[in-house]
């Protein structure tokens, strides 16, 4: 208890002897930084040449973490800058994936509408929905039903060719069963060689030829067009080109683009007229004969009819 009473008794007054130091050197510093004279200026000045440059060591922690927390403030600037970029990035992608899909879009109305068409056929253009996804039935959904007046077996085609016929009608969709379905029969006409045949399709993309008369005649790369035979289809619409297969048949490689089916156009198939007399299609209809009276004087000549009255 003795030696800390002496040693508080020896503390406190260097502490306050410390404390006075300090205070008159900071007043006089101040005094001395305060005074307007010339020669305590050049005083100052050899003070602080002298003084400063052996404090950049002592300086040095200070100016690195200066230097660092700059460092780190444009860091966090080109983390938050490199964010937004990525963010960009990803509405450009996006951006770029619909101006890609648009122009696709736009690709296949420019195919549509450059399609020349007979000016008696009327069409119909529907959007594509769905296809049927099995290897056994190839087929596509279309959003064009009975309640646009669209009936069953009309022609359906896109931009380059003939795909299909409407198979299968509802009020708002109808089913369109492609060529290459293995139900799909329709006639054809191969041309420069005129020779008709069967288009049958078995669920492959280059569907064979059947029922040609001459396949002598046939040559790959001859055109392939609709006959308009049965009245099922128009005639002279594009089916594609004849090829040969691996297994030496005939085959024809369909123009249309079964890959990117987006839009079809329906054409209106006009039903024709139906035959109810034969014979008036080889000798015209024979004259009617003039209708007589059923009175018989009115038949007679005059003179005879003066006769029969003098007698």
């Amino acid at each position: 208890m003795a030696k800390e009473n002496t040693s508080e008794f020896y503390i406190r007054p260097i502490r306050r002897i410390l404390t006075a130091l300090v205070v008159l050197f900071l007043a006089g510093t101040f005094i001395l930084w305060r005074i307007d004279s010339p020669r305590v200026e050049r005083f100052r000045a050899a003070i602080v040449d002298r003084i400063v440059p052996s404090f950049e060591w002592a300086m040095a922690p200070v100016t690195a973490l200066a230097d660092m927390a700059e460092n780190f403030q444009s860091y966090q600037k080109l983390y938050e800058q490199n964010q937004q970029l990525r963010r960009e990035l990803q509405q450009m992608k996006a951006w770029k994936e619909a101006a890609l899909q648009l122009e696709q879009k736009n690709a296949k109305l420019l195919d549509l509408n450059k399609v020349r068409l007979d000016p008696k056929l009327t069409y119909i253009t529907g959007v594509v929905l769905a296809d049927s996804g099995s290897p056994f039935r190839q087929s596509v959904l279309v959003n064009v039903g009975a309640r646009d007046g669209i009936r069953d077996g009309w022609a359906a085609v896109d931009g380059l060719g003939l795909v299909g016929r409407i198979s299968g009608l509802g009020q708002r969709t109808a089913r369109v069963i492609l060529l290459t379905d293995s139900n799909s029969r329709i006639p054809v006409t191969i041309q420069p060689s005129g020779q008709k045949a069967i288009l049958a399709g078995d669920n492959t993309a280059a569907p064979p030829l059947e029922f040609l008369e001459k396949p002598e005649l046939v040559r790959p790369g001859d055109s392939v067009i609709s006959s308009g035979d049965g009245g099922v289809f128009p005639a002279g619409l594009l089916v594609g080109r004849v090829a040969e297969g691996a297994d030496r048949r005939l085959r024809v490689r369909l123009a249309a683009d079964y890959e990117r089916l987006e839009y079809l156009r329906i054409l209106r198939s006009r039903p024709a007229e139906p035959i109810t007399s034969p014979g008036s299609l080889l000798t015209p209809p024979a004259p009617s004969a003039p209708n007589t009276s059923m009175n018989g004087s009115d038949s007679l000549p005059p003179s005879t009819a003066a006769d029969d009255g003098d007698g």
